[in-house]
């Protein structure tokens, strides 16, 4: 049984542009998830040794400024101790990677600005949406030299970026999307639809959701920082135990949580079979109550989407992370946070919508 849909009819059609630019910047921000993880698999995130965040957006235009950037590449510990002895083509291989990167985060700064300030100028964004549109630029500021922040601690004592910068620069990036994600939700609805009373448990047991879905992310940074994914490749016990005897070595015993590489990936596997779980559990319960479509729609996406995540790090794991499949595990875990934060403003209570259709701009 199901209700009637009442917030088809507060679709404001002059908030779609809005909502069409913000939805473009989250597919920006999808792929550059995704770009940045393949550029971690393939260890290319060092490649480009300095931050030019003018020049650096042209490739090198000469076989002198090729041999240049070879030279700092050549200066760090990556190269004297892992790649120690690769040509300028295998240079030019990892190279683009990262080049990729950096250019689609110049490109993500454009497509938030340079709209936004036409719709400005249009006279098209109303005074309560504007300082939430600020905000989304403002996170992006802080992006961006986050990562360089990142590179530089494997550009001196390490052969690799710190494993605490790296989540720091994915989780920030997940705050963006969520954050752009959600304001273009709420343009196009602004008003939520009609629940019945039920739905506040619903509502409630999707918020823990929520959180494990982002803890569960957040470990998988630290995961792919301390390279965790490489070790005890079998499921669901680790080298034939429930908890290694290497998961436990640091002192105080909580810092085995984002220093040693065993307890990392023990807690990321469990932390995602309870998120697992929970989706499940939601799923079955959300059946019980007369949810309107709109509603129930994201709840059983959810729940597949879990059922195929986890299936995709069991594999992983299993296949010692092949590229194409760990960045499909990537890509998935955002598709996951994507279908949640849906599910939660589809269910959210009703209160103000910060763009207002009745108010003037």
């Amino acid at each position: 049984m199901t209700v009637a849909d009442t917030s088809r009819v507060a679709t404001i059609p002059a908030a779609r542009p809005i909502a069409g630019w913000l939805f473009a910047c989250c597919a920006l921000i999808f792929a550059m998830v995704v770009i940045g993880g393949i550029t971690r698999l393939t260890e290319s995130g060092l490649s480009i040794a300095e931050w030019q965040p003018l020049t650096g957006a042209f490739p090198p235009l000469s076989q002198a400024e090729w041999e240049r950037l070879f030279a700092l590449y050549r200066q760090i510990p990556q190269y004297q101790l892992v790649n120690h002895g690769i040509d300028l083509a295998a240079f030019k291989a990892i190279f683009w990677w990262e080049y990729v990167h950096r250019l689609w985060a110049r490109m993500i700064g454009l497509a938030l600005v340079l709209p936004l300030v036409a719709f400005w100028i249009g006279g098209r964004i109303p005074r309560r949406l504007l300082p939430r549109l600020l905000l989304l630029v403002g996170i992006y500021a802080l992006e961006v030299p986050l990562g360089w922040f990142m590179v530089q601690s494997g550009l001196a004592d390490r052969i690799d970026v710190s494993q605490y910068r790296l989540s720091a620069h994915l989780a920030l990036a997940l705050v963006l999307y969520v954050a752009t994600l959600w304001t273009a939700l709420s343009l196009l609805r602004p008003v939520p639809a009609d629940l019945p009373p039920s739905a506040a448990g619903i509502r409630r047991h999707l918020a823990v959701l929520a959180g494990l879905v982002v803890l569960t992310m957040t470990m998988g940074g630290f995961v792919a920082g301390l390279k965790a994914g490489f070790i005890y490749n079998s499921f669901p016990l680790m080298g034939g135990q429930l908890l290694p005897d290497d998961a436990l070595v640091v002192s105080p015993a909580w810092l085995n949580l984002f220093e040693t590489p065993a307890f990392a990936q023990f807690v990321h596997r469990w932390l995602a079979i309870a998120t697992l779980a929970t989706a499940l559990l939601l799923w079955a319960r959300s059946r019980r109550v007369p949810l309107p479509p709109l509603a129930r729609y994201p709840l059983d996406l959810l729940a597949a989407m879990a059922l195929l995540q986890v299936a995709l790090g069991i594999a992983t794991l299993l296949l010692v992370v092949p590229i194409p499949l760990a960045a499909a595990h990537q890509a998935g875990a955002v598709l996951l946070l994507t279908l949640t934060v849906l599910a939660l403003h589809r269910l959210r209570p009703p209160r103000t919508p910060f763009y207002n259709p009745g108010a003037a701009g």
